[in-house]
């Protein structure tokens, strides 16, 4: 496959893991072949110039502006995809000048579409990248792009450790991650930090750019089962302390630092582990940082300037693209020469070049359609025959049989796989959130499209042994999701949500029976548990079927990622959905749908 633009060479130096220092060849993309040529020993020129940073963070698979669960181009104004991302980054390569722009990924790139599920775990006409010996499709679409500098994001682990060492050899930029180590010898598993070489618009001596690379410490928590024993995720801002000295005084001229981490606020996880969103603190507590590009927390904020307390009188800028590439944020550092024959960022202008504004790059489409195809041929694939159209539009409301679909495959692969243990005749409960609440199974013909719009996490199933007053304790915790009522008006079940909880951490239980009355406050809502009938009582023990994330304390929820782990197969719950599907070729409610929980309010339903 051809590369979408052209290419030419930069040098670059970077700090490798197991503590080496390399120097390798960097490649930047050019949107035309021409350009000047590169002087690497010329550190004389104007005293005043600009380079330009262009970032992209949490593509998540998203090559091409489309939607792989409706079988369609996404919506008008919610355009995205790195097909137009490409157009955006030619436009600014050809306005500011090629060898001006440095181009960097913030992470989570290899997972989040069919596209990358199929590249990891293959389908049924193709092996998954790390058996075929093909090169991982967002590799190829970086590589064509000609990106400098990418930085692991946490859902870089989800598919394993072999799948992302395969990626990292792929891709040609340098994979940083300054604060993930080498459990086994305690040395970095990634390369910290790079030095890219930039020609200034205006002219002048070459930029020296650092660019150190960190990522939230929540893997070792949300994929546990992938690193615990093998990788050890550090405190990002003391990485920063580190990795910033260093790339500074290996020469760097400016520094960026590539955070994949959301700007401030609390972890969903446990607060004794280090802290999940440290963007912020990296900016005002690290001294000599000039740019933090910020991911993770999927959110729009291309320019926000911060008060350094490391350096007074200093303001660091922190920028955030929008996620699957839905937008590009490219900043304008506007650089001074010093006494010293150094650079030093003076100020920056921000732009952000929406995708929506920009046309798919014709070269880029084409480079990447063998994978669109091999996933539209995947996704159209029909696994069974539904008896009635089945929706989770009201599941954050109503028990509702899409969701039973989900919870009777988890508790019968866990039941059966405690067959003989001592945990076998143990009551098996299942535990699962509306992921989306436009997923939908159609009356007639059902797609793996259908069933992975309905479960879009790459989630393992796993179960753990727990009380039924832990059990209660659980639910407690999952009903904050909602407003108490009065006020909120039953007839508009959206007033339900008190706005504090993400859809994903509404989790709803199978196997028990319960009412979650709204009337009462926060903390006081879940009634008896019963069991075929019978009160489930606080020293009740039960097998709680879970994905990985949950368990790992994914959330906070209580008790589940201290509870005794009774079942671990690694199996994609996704996977088992799509196999159920195949092996009964119907999907019929009557054949497990049940009504196990309501809302209340007083004791009185709140929906028929």
């Amino acid at each position: 496959m051809g590369r979408a633009q052209g290419r030419t060479s930069r040098t670059r130096r970077t700090a490798a893991g197991r503590g080496r220092l390399v120097a390798v060849v960097a490649v930047g993309a050019l949107v035309a072949a021409a350009a000047p040529a590169a002087q690497a020993d010329d550190r004389r020129g104007s005293r005043g110039a600009t380079m330009t940073l262009v970032a992209t963070t949490d593509l998540h698979g998203n090559l091409r502006d489309w939607d792989y669960f409706t079988g369609a181009p996404t919506a008008a104004g919610a355009e995205q995809g790195l097909a137009r991302a490409a157009s955006a980054i030619a436009e600014v390569r050809a306005d500011r000048g090629p060898r001006s722009v440095l181009l960097v990924d913030n992470g989570d790139t290899i997972q989040g579409t069919p596209l990358t599920y199929v590249a990891a775990r293959g389908s049924a006409t193709s092996a998954p990248v790390t058996e075929s010996g093909e090169e991982h499709p967002m590799a190829t679409a970086l590589n064509a792009l000609g990106y400098d500098a990418a930085v692991l994001g946490n859902h870089e682990f989800n598919y394993g450790l072999d799948l992302l060492g395969r990626y990292e050899d792929d891709l040609d930029a340098p994979l940083l991650g300054g604060n993930v180590t080498d459990v086994a010898t305690g040395e970095p598993a990634f390369a910290p930090w790079t030095i890219q070489r930039v020609r200034p618009a205006g002219g002048g001596a070459l930029v020296d750019v650092g660019v150190v690379g960190l990522t939230t410490p929540g893997s070792q928590v949300w994929d546990r089962q992938n690193v615990e024993g093998r990788l050890a995720f550090g405190d990002m801002v003391e990485a920063a302390q580190r990795h910033v000295a260093d790339v500074r005084a290996a020469g760097a001229d400016v520094v960026v630092v590539l955070s994949h981490s959301g700007r401030s606020g609390p972890s969903s996880y446990d607060p004794s582990l280090p802290a999940e969103n440290a963007s912020d603190a990296i900016a005002t507590q690290v001294p000599g940082v000039d740019v933090v590009v910020v991911g993770h927390s999927h959110q729009r904020g291309p320019e926000t300037w911060l008060d350094s307390q490391a350096t007074p009188g200093k303001k660091v800028l922190v920028t955030q693209p929008y996620r699957y590439g839905a937008s590009v944020t490219a900043t304008d550092l506007r650089l001074e020469r010093t006494r010293a024959a150094q650079w030093r960022v003076v100020g920056a202008d921000v732009e952000e070049l929406r995708a929506g504004d920009f046309p798919e790059d014709p070269a880029f489409v084409d480079l990447v359609q063998p994978w669109h195809q091999r996933t539209l041929d995947y996704v159209s694939t029909v696994v069974a025959t539904s008896a009635t159209e089945l929706t989770a539009r009201d599941a954050r409301w109503r028990d509702v049989p899409i969701m039973d679909f989900v919870h009777d495959v988890q508790r019968d692969v866990v039941a059966e796989g405690l067959a003989g243990t001592p945990d076998a005749d143990l009551p098996v409960v299942s535990v699962a959130a509306p992921f989306r609440a436009d997923a939908v199974f159609p009356a007639g013909e059902v797609t793996i499209s259908d069933v992975a719009g309905l479960y879009i996490f790459d989630n393992t199933l796993q179960a753990v042994r727990m009380t039924g007053a832990q059990l209660h304790d659980y639910l407690e915790y999952s009903a904050r999701y909602y407003a108490q009522v009065p006020p909120a008006d039953p007839s508009d079940p959206a007033s339900l949500n008190a706005g504090v909880t993400p859809d994903y951490n509404l989790d709803q239980l199978a196997g028990v029976t319960y009412d979650v009355d709204l009337a009462r406050p926060v903390g006081d809502r879940i009634g008896e548990l019963t069991i075929d009938g019978v009160v489930l009582g606080d020293d009740d023990e039960v097998v709680v079927a879970v994905n990985n994330y949950r368990r790992s304390g994914g959330g906070q929820f209580p008790h589940v990622a201290t509870a005794p782990l009774v079942y671990d197969r690694q199996q994609d719950i996704r996977g088992l959905l799509i196999e159920r599907a195949q092996e009964t070729g119907s999907i019929d409610p009557a054949d497990f749908a049940q009504e196990n929980w309501r809302l209340v309010a007083d004791g009185e339903p709140l929906f028929d």
